[in-house]
């Protein structure tokens, strides 16, 4: 189980908007805020919890669902007690962005997936929906043309690339503008040209 503890950067006293930032297994808050410098959100409010001993969930994205709980129920619910906080502090739902790398990324899809309406905008450093498959029935909502760009590696030694074309059907269906690039052999890692991508893409 989580608790309860996100650092906030970024504009805190009278931004219109605000990023939530979800760091992968083993990283920071603070990894996952220095990303920030890279994207135009010099303006937004920037939230990144921190997970538990460092990870959102135990076991691989990829694994049945119980075998993740109860902390990935726990981190989704983290997530959406945050961005209930966002609200009452003035920012409307279409002004939350959120952005996550890995396992990070992972937990931003599904939970937008599983609340989907119109926010500002959804990025996701190499993830994917979770579970040992799709459990469409789990997503609802209309994200009414919300900007989200995936990029991923092919291959990428923790994300399938099958299961980025998955997550791609369920955000569509659910009317995200989805943008996916699938880079060649990149790594586990962040690119100059995904950063640039994601500020043109859900950013601008």
């Amino acid at each position: 189980m989580h608790k309860r503890l996100v650092i906030e950067s970024g504009n805190q006293t009278n931004a219109s908007k605000a990023l939530i930032m979800l760091h992968g297994r083993g990283g920071s808050p603070e990894d996952i805020l220095s990303i920030a410098q890279y994207l135009p959100v010099k303006d937004y409010a920037l939230y990144a919890p921190q997970a538990s001993g460092y990870s959102w969930y135990p076991q691989s994205f990829l694994a049945p669902p119980p075998a993740n709980e109860p902390w990935l129920s726990s981190a989704l619910e983290q997530i959406g007690t945050l961005a209930d906080e966002i609200v009452q502090k003035g920012i409307p739902a279409k002004n939350i962005y959120f952005l996550g790398f890995s396992q990070g990324a992972c937990l931003t899809l599904e939970y937008t997936c599983r609340h989907a309406q119109r926010y500002g905008g959804v990025v996701a450093f190499t993830g994917g929906l979770i579970g040992d498959r799709i459990y469409s029935e789990r997503y609802k909502g209309n994200f009414e043309q919300t900007p989200v760009f995936i990029g991923t590696s092919d291959p990428d030694p923790h994300v399938p690339v099958d299961r980025v074309y998955e997550s791609e059907t369920i955000l569509k269906n659910l009317s995200a503008a989805v943008t996916v690039k699938v880079y060649p052999s990149m790594g586990h890692t962040i690119t100059e040209d995904e950063l640039q991508k994601a500020s043109r893409i859900v950013f601008s």
